[in-house]
């Protein structure tokens, strides 16, 4: 027998302003169950480590990768999410019901050193990280990790400025700034974004040093084993060495006798730096940057909304395997360095997009299944439905009929492994002297749907759709709805969360 489809989800378990109250690992494990049932697969959770902010760093500001919550450093003992021990335990529980968990590692860069030292560094230029602003000059810079909380506790390696390449704030001389340590150099298979984006921000990591290389395949395969995550999302891959990531990743491989599914952030609008990032090798998965773009400049166009090309020099579109698809994430959120938020009203065809088709691994926002008012984003009613027409009918052959700008179709044709399977999906911005109208889109089912009734349960309430002898049939969406999503009647009839018309 073949084995059954499953519709693979993940969830982005958070978002950047969730109340600094040392209760989001519990309110994770109390979810997991909850999660599993709405058909979620896999979840990222947000960084477990101590950052510099404390209770209130989401996890980004990295000061000591070996502190999961368990010592008194930067001023709390848990970080933002909780202790160790109910990150351990959310971790169980969320395996436990089945979900995949993957944590979140950021290797790049530190924050929050407790010494300075006098080193030598060249000002490098902000938007040309090539250009040197003048010699190298002495300056004194935050690149002194002892971690006297953790006291050697699990590992007793300290960092120093050897084990750096580049800081952003000279405290001799009050400035800040991109200063190059003497005799560092930038990592070249990096994006090429200002000349090199190999510095982020804090002390960038020196990556191929090799005391520094032992330290974080020592610390990965710890962490991995310590924690029990499945895998793990990579931060800020296009300001890292892509060789370095082929070989930490195959190292942590080997060490951990496993595979471990990986997803990497590179940000960046451009397919082509994505592809080249994933190269021949494709050791990771990464975030389909370009899509959301897409999505995000279609939720500013309005009725201009070219629905033909949506998908079109996406990665899902160039290599749907390695791509995990999104919306929004905690990045994009209102009053984030990258913000480019979609707008609420799109955000329900935007996810049909992602979720009722068969390629790419969609990956749903926190706070877009859940709506946080500290956030200031709204749930998206439409979720719990779309993600249950996932789960139980987004299944079989999908047949694409994106062959006008402004009327696009397609089908999910079902298979046999889920009763009443398949779905129709339409989306409309005909418009016809300034005004919405209901277009109608005429769909080649096949014989094997010949006088079946399919019922609109997503959309613009309609009268149900009777497909022909011939297995042709003309569905519609538009005017109060761009999104139309249809069922077999059988289908609708069965659905646990109630269909939306408009």
């Amino acid at each position: 027998m073949a084995e059954m489809q499953l519709n693979g989800t993940m969830l982005q378990g958070f978002s950047w302003n969730l109340p600094p109250d040392g209760q989001h690992w519990r309110r994770l494990a109390q979810l997991a169950p909850r999660l599993a049932e709405e058909g979620f697969t896999s979840i990222w959770m947000p960084p477990a480590y101590k950052g510099t902010d404390g209770v209130r760093d989401v996890g980004y500001g990295v000061y000591d990768l070996w502190d999961l919550g368990e010592f008194d450093q930067r001023g709390t003992v848990g970080t933002k999410y909780g202790t160790r021990e109910e990150y351990q335990t959310a971790v169980a529980a969320l395996r436990e019901a089945g979900l995949y968990v993957l944590g979140d590692v950021v290797l790049n860069h530190r924050l929050g050193a407790d010494q300075t030292q006098r080193v030598l560094a060249t000002e490098m230029a902000q938007d040309n990280r090539n250009y040197a602003m003048d010699k190298p000059r002495p300056i004194t810079a935050w690149t002194r990790y002892t971690f006297p909380g953790r006291n050697g506790s699990y590992d007793d390696f300290t960092w120093d400025y050897h084990d750096f390449k580049a800081v952003d704030y000279d405290v001799m001389h009050e400035r800040s700034g991109v200063f190059l340590l003497d005799g560092k150099h930038w990592d070249e298979d990096v994006d090429r974004e200002n000349g090199n984006f190999d510095y982020l921000m804090g002390a960038d990591v020196d990556l191929h040093r090799p005391r520094v290389y032992d330290q974080l395949l020592r610390w990965g395969t710890w962490y991995v084993n310590e924690t029990g995550v499945d895998g793990i999302r990579l931060d800020a891959v296009k300001h890292m060495s892509r060789a370095f990531y082929l070989r930490w990743l195959d190292d942590m491989r080997r060490s951990l006798g496993r595979e471990l599914f990986c997803v990497g952030e590179y940000w960046s609008g451009y397919t082509d730096a994505l592809l080249h990032y994933l190269g021949n090798e494709k050791a990771m998965s990464l975030f389909d940057v370009p899509l959301h773009f897409k999505f995000f400049h279609a939720s500013r166009d309005g009725a201009q909304i070219d629905f033909q090309h949506i998908l079109a020099g996406t990665l899902v579109d160039l290599d749907p395997i390695h791509a995990v698809t999104f919306v929004d994430n905690h990045d994009t959120q209102p009053d984030q360095a990258l913000e480019s938020t979609v707008a609420p009203w799109f955000k329900p065809i935007a996810y049909s997009l992602i979720l009722l088709r068969e390629s790419g691994y969609p990956c749903v926002f926190f706070a877009d299944l859940y709506g946080l008012p500290n956030d200031g984003i709204p749930a998206v009613a439409e979720l719990p439905l779309l993600l249950e027409l996932r789960r139980r009918f987004a299944f079989g052959a999908q047949w694409d009929f994106f062959d006008e700008p402004d009327l696009v179709a397609w089908v999910r044709n079902g298979d046999d492994a889920h009763e009443n399977s398949g779905c129709v999906v339409v989306l409309s911005s005909r418009r016809e002297d300034g005004e919405a109208v209901l277009a109608e889109k005429r769909i080649e089912l096949g014989a094997q749907h010949a006088n079946e009734r399919w019922v609109c349960v997503l959309g613009q309430a309609q009268e149900p759709i009777d497909v022909g002898s011939d297995g042709v049939a003309v569905f519609k969406a538009g005017k109060k709805s761009m999104i139309s999503v249809y069922l077999r009647e059988e289908a609708a009839r069965s659905l646990d969360n109630i269909p939306i018309n408009i």
